[in-house]
């Protein structure tokens, strides 16, 4: 790191206990300062998160409390603790109600912001990395981004182009995305995004492209599957998620949504073009009523 000697540490691997004589971090990966490394040196014992320009990691947002969080090390071993904060502090998506233990790789949830706990032998490595996945990766849901969407849907056009091959695009969005909003607040709103991504992820083959394509829109991209089993899967997509429960501070919250489908043809050279028609039919699935799929 920068202005700091090299030193010998042990090595701590993504999610294994930290060791106190490893490297330490926080990278936000969502939030007003995207990318934004801040360090824990050991010499200090207690770092704290929140609105006031006092705290160690300042994060200006009204979601945010004057003194919403702080990391500290005890016992050889950093924790995280939610210091009576409005809206609460998140550990991989679980409510903080005491202190919990960090391990490399662990997210925390401050307010509107996102941070990455990263330690080991070679920070800089790590950040690196995270600075990388942060151009193909959305900070809030972790799936990819609009950016490599459309690169990869572009590549995949001239490639079923030159060879004749089929591909199909999903486009979907959740159903009253707004009042889910209103009426639960953004937090909940957050938590819904990053929970539907987390259940579409998991049906994603590694020749596919599933990305946040934007707000609460996704994109899906499925080389040489054909019109129908597209359709198929669409249907079970709309399926998997009205039956999927999301339950954000015990209080369910019912998630539905409009899929369009569309097929590649001759005359789509560009991205846009492709897009253009999978989103024409998403507006009819929602101007039809809603939680169904057309294409």
């Amino acid at each position: 790191m920068s202005g700091s000697e090299t030193r010998v540490t042990k090595i701590s691997k993504l999610n294994k206990p930290v060791e106190v004589d490893a490297e330490f971090c926080l990278v936000q990966l969502y939030g007003p300062e995207l990318g934004k490394k801040y360090r824990l040196d050991e010499g200090e014992r207690e770092f704290t998160i929140g609105r006031d320009e006092k705290n160690f990691i300042v994060v200006e947002l009204d979601n945010v409390s004057r003194r919403h969080a702080q990391v500290l090390l005890k016992s050889g071993k950093y924790f995280v603790n939610d210091l009576q904060s409005t809206n609460g502090t998140y550990l991989n998506d679980e409510e903080i109600r005491s202190e919990m233990p960090l391990r490399s790789g662990d997210l925390v949830k401050v307010g509107g912001a996102i941070f990455k706990f990263l330690s080991g032998d070679n920070i800089e490595s790590l950040y690196h990395e995270e600075i990388y996945q942060l151009t193909i990766n959305d900070g809030l849901t972790q799936i990819n981004n609009k950016r490599f969407f459309l690169e990869f849907l572009e590549r995949e056009m001239g490639r079923c182009h030159r060879y004749n091959r089929s591909l199909s695009l999903i486009m979907f969005d959740i159903d009253h995305f707004k009042a889910i909003n209103d009426q639960n607040g953004h937090l909940a709103g957050d938590y819904v995004l990053r929970e539907l991504a987390s259940v579409v992820r998991h049906r994603v083959r590694k020749e596919e492209c599933f990305a946040r394509y934007g707000g609460e829109e996704f994109a899906y991209v499925m080389p040489e599957s054909g019109g129908d089993n597209a359709r198929k899967f669409a249907e079970k997509l709309r399926k998997l998620i009205e039956d999927h429960r999301f339950a954000f501070e015990g209080k369910d919250i019912k998630v539905t949504v409009s899929i369009g489908v569309a097929d590649l043809t001759a005359e789509m050279t560009e991205p846009q073009q492709f897009i253009k028609v999978a989103d024409a039919a998403l507006y009819k699935a929602k101007k039809s009523g809603r939680n169904r799929v057309v294409g």
